[in-house]
């Protein structure tokens, strides 16, 4: 049993099946198709790793707060503007 497809042309010969259009050869198809696998591979990882990059960088910060951090407001530059009971 062959691993790769192919059909039979009019002349009862095998002609491989070209998995891209575009492409000359099967070789050419399969290093596309590769590349591009692993193109999304590469770009998965990235994203998990922001992902994770990002959670453990709120971890951080949420185990380090001081007493201020649980007032409302704390840590504003401007003064609020609300709320002052006029």
């Amino acid at each position: 049993m062959r691993s790769t497809r192919s059909r039979k042309s009019a002349a009862n010969r095998i002609e491989p099946v070209k998995i891209l259009p575009g492409l000359k050869s099967c070789r050419e198809s399969r290093i596309a198709l590769r590349l591009l696998g692993w193109a999304s591979v590469t770009m998965g990882v990235a994203a998990v790793g922001l992902y994770v990059g990002r959670e453990l960088r709120l971890r951080y910060k949420f185990k380090h707060r001081t007493p201020a951090d649980f007032f409302a407001h704390a840590g504003d530059e401007s003064p609020a503007e609300y709320g002052v009971g006029i």
